[in-house]
């Protein structure tokens, strides 16, 4: 089965909490998946696997292809490596992630953010009647997808946020995928949903929108909320700034 990542929430949150009778193999893509998501999932039996596609790419061209190596990692370690998008399949000549200003690859830190670019035979040949779209996405045999993201040391490629959606504070480009991933771990988030909100002082603030979970006894005031966020977001720049 299949289904994205918001279908897994629901799967995890609809449950009674027992394991399934059999594995159940699901693939999940559309968004960025929560590592906390993914780890109820797979907690239930669900073995889960992660693609990353455009309808521009004809479905998924990566995937985050399973190292034997891994399985001996902690749960939370799995899950955070399963969220990210992975290497490119069969059908892709090349997967890159560069510098918007300069056009070279970033470094392969897994910090550096840079647009993720695609290249083979998959992708369609342009817009209908679109030259406007035409030019701006496709470049010297490049597709350029809008989505920002990182390549890691292993060259394994993590989405970090669509290019509209990242938040320019301070002359800082912050991942409000990063902030909605931490916030899912929050045992009373239901849902998470991260946004620019205008700032005087910092041209822009992360804001999030949250439902919580049925049946929360303590329901958390937004003070603890953020300050569950600030303590839990490995970039420093929202532990200084909340």
């Amino acid at each position: 089965m299949c289904g994205a990542p918001v279908v897994l929430n629901m799967l995890t949150n609809v449950s009674d909490g027992k394991p399934l009778e059999r594995p159940v193999y699901i693939l999940t893509a559309g968004a960025p998946p929560p590592a906390a998501v993914l780890l109820r999932t797979e907690s239930l039996g669900f073995i889960v696997s992660h693609g990353y596609g455009l309808t521009e790419t004809g479905g998924v061209v990566v995937c985050c292809t399973w190292k034997k190596k891994w399985n001996k990692f902690p749960a939370e370690e799995k899950a955070r490596i399963k969220a990210r998008q992975g290497v490119r399949t069969p059908g892709m000549a090349q997967v890159d992630v560069i510098d918007p200003v300069s056009g070279k690859s970033v470094k392969r830190d897994g910090k550096t953010l840079g647009e993720i670019v695609l290249r083979g035979s998959c992708i369609m040949l342009g817009y209908l009647k679109n030259p406007e779209a035409n030019a701006k996405a496709m470049k010297n045999g490049w597709f350029y997808t809008g989505d920002v993201g990182v390549m890691h040391p292993d060259g394994y490629l993590e989405i970090k946020d669509r290019s509209k959606d990242v938040i320019i504070s301070g002359g800082e480009n912050l991942s409000s995928v990063e902030v909605e991933s931490v916030l899912y771990t929050h045992p009373a988030v239901n849902e998470a949903a991260v946004v620019a909100r205008p700032d005087e002082f910092w041209g822009e603030t992360p804001c999030a929108f949250l439902s919580l979970k049925e049946g929360v006894k303590e329901k958390p005031t937004e003070k603890r909320c953020w300050h569950f966020a600030g303590q839990n977001c490995r970039t420093t720049w929202y532990r200084r700034r909340w």
